[in-house]
């Protein structure tokens, strides 16, 4: 590799060296005091919170923003005097990475090639060794927009890839993509740091994080630790505990817990260093992993406070949703092949599933947007094809992409939609006082389009709780959220549940899955199997404390299997 960009050979020294690296906007610092080496070969993971500055520093090592203070050389360049040289010699996947939609698969790496200064001589087969190690040698003249988010990521990256640069930056690689492709992803970037390519990836996921040499983690544009993930777990070690949900808690006054997870059958704290406390009956102490360290590491966020009574507690232990039999086709396609399913009211359920399994087409039908093809379904007591004005207005609906207006301040959103749901003036000061409340959402005067993704993602729940529906849907709610911020998230869903809402769940993040009472499966179309996840850990031969990605690929691999002998039969 070259040391210099373009000629020469590498020394042996590290391809990153920050000392005290910054950035101000104005009077502003954005981030501050970073100091780090990256040697070839070696994996960084930079995690924190929205506004943290993990894309800031991204920027800055691409080339792409110059820093303010502090000394830095990326791949021997200045990144102050030669940042265009440090651009053309990464490789940079920015979070809203660009690909050409009406442009195939073959044309986008051909342009990509180009763009890079590749030599022709060496395109074809770099592109050929790229695809296949990407799994889309088969698919290399379909359009880029017709691809999966999975596909779409796998793309982007060996796009990045085909002119082999020595260090690869990847802002969020695995947003939006489900796990059997994240696992590819990881597979593919596996191979590349074994030929020496150093890595960065700023992730909210923290079990990529744990794939990385080190991890940097940032608050507030700081530096709070850098260490291996190993001695970053270390840190919390004998102050993890875990106790079943039915022990409650033994002491009189509440614990001084650094944090607290409410799973579906257990909770998991985290004591303040030095901290001790009379834990309740059956508490464990457990191996502290790193969104551990997240959350003792960074300040804690606000509690929630308690949402009033749903309109679902009218019925509590009734059947919010009952499905039988319904399929969705679209001419040929059938996205949906009879799903039979019962939800009770209070009942926290995830669908969980590989990118175009069905599942956010399945949330559609059950909030009236589309029209079954057979089979029915019944939602808030209201048929979605007989009555499906009556159905959306006894629900709420998170979508993926937050259906929020972006040149709104968050206040005007929440205005907005509590006269979309037919509130009066007085109703929806009430609604949104108390949305508001529940969520932990403060409106300023803030255009939504500046607003952090945590946030943005309090507000959208807030506007699909104005009218306190009786059965939520939230399709993938906390993609790209820290786990501070999704614990808080969580500890308001099951504080909804417990007000008799029946809410349904998309998440890639499969540890999410554990928030839940129960979880569905579902892949092709077919919602294959559902339970709890210790029903689902025994129907497929599991341990009793293997995890929901465990469940995940045992199922599907089970499914693929059944499809695949059923193929050969016919």
């Amino acid at each position: 590799m070259d040391s210099s960009g373009m000629d020469g050979r590498w020394a042996d020294g590290p391809l990153v060296e920050l000392r005290e690296i910054g950035r101000r906007h104005g009077e502003r610092a954005v981030l501050g005091g970073v100091s780090l080496t990256l040697a070839p070969g070696r994996i960084l993971a930079v995690v924190g919170p929205d506004g943290a500055g993990k894309t800031t520093l991204m920027q800055i090592l691409a080339g792409i923003l110059p820093p303010s203070e502090g000394e830095g050389r990326v791949l021997g360049r200045d990144l102050r005097r030669e940042p265009e040289a440090v651009a053309a010699r990464v490789g940079y996947m920015s979070q809203g990475f660009t690909l050409y939609d009406r442009l195939s698969v073959a044309e986008n790496l051909e342009f990509a090639a180009g763009i890079r200064n590749v030599p022709a001589a060496l395109r074809e087969a770099r592109a050929r060794r790229l695809l296949a190690m990407a799994g889309l040698e088969h698919v290399t003249g379909r359009r880029a927009g017709a691809l999966s988010g999975g596909m779409r990521k796998k793309l982007s990256l060996i796009g990045n890839l085909i002119h082999e640069p020595p260090l690869l930056l990847l802002d969020e690689p695995g947003l939006g993509v489900d796990p059997l492709s994240r696992r590819e992803l990881w597979r593919m970037l596996a191979e590349f740091r074994a030929r020496d390519t150093a890595i960065i990836v700023a992730t909210s996921y923290m079990d990529e994080a744990e794939r990385a040499d080190a991890v940097l983690l940032l608050h507030e544009g700081q530096p709070v630790a850098l260490d291996s993930p190993a001695a970053l777990a270390a840190s919390c070690a004998g102050r993890v505990y875990e106790w079943p949900t039915a022990a409650g808690t033994a002491a009189s006054e509440p614990l001084p817990l650094r944090s607290r997870k409410q799973l579906a059958d257990r909770v998991r704290a985290v004591l303040p260093e030095g901290g001790h406390a009379a834990l309740p009956a059956g508490a464990v102490a457990v191996a502290p992993d790193l969104e551990d360290v997240f959350v003792d590491r960074t300040p804690p966020l606000p509690a929630p406070a308690a949402p009033w009574p749903a309109a679902a507690a009218a019925h509590p232990g009734g059947e919010a949703i009952v499905v039988s039999e319904l399929s969705l086709r679209f001419g040929e396609f059938v996205a949906v092949d009879r799903a039979s399913l019962r939800i009770a009211a209070g009942e926290v359920v995830a669908f969980l599933g590989p990118n175009g399994a069905g599942k956010t087409t399945l949330i559609r039908s059950l909030c009236g947007l589309h029209k079954p093809s057979a089979g029915t379904a019944v939602v808030a007591g209201a048929d979605v094809a007989a009555g499906r004005r009556r159905v959306q207005g006894r629900i709420g609906y998170m979508s993926q992409h937050f259906s929020l207006y972006p040149d709104l301040t968050a206040g005007e959103n929440l205005t907005f939609f509590a006269s979309a749901f037919g509130l009066d003036r007085a109703a929806a000061r009430a609604a949104i006082a108390w949305a508001c409340a529940v969520t932990g959402l403060e409106p300023d005067g803030q255009w939504v389009r500046s607003l952090s993704g945590a946030t943005r993602q309090r507000l959208a729940l807030a506007c699909s709780l104005l009218h306190r529906p009786e059965v939520l849907f939230l399709d993938e709610p906390t993609s790209g959220v820290d786990p501070a911020s999704r614990y808080r998230f969580w500890t308001v869903i099951r504080q909804l549940a417990a007000a008799g809402m029946a809410i349904v769940v998309t998440t890639h993040y499969l540890a999410e899955a554990e928030f839940c009472h129960r979880i569905c499966l579902m892949h092709n179309g077919r919602l294959f199997a559902q339970g709890a996840l210790a029903e689902l850990r025994a129907r497929y031969g599991l341990a009793p404390d293997a995890s929901v990605e465990d469940v995940f690929i045992a199922g599907i691999a089970r499914e693929d299997s059944a499809a695949a002998a059923g193929e050969a039969a016919a």
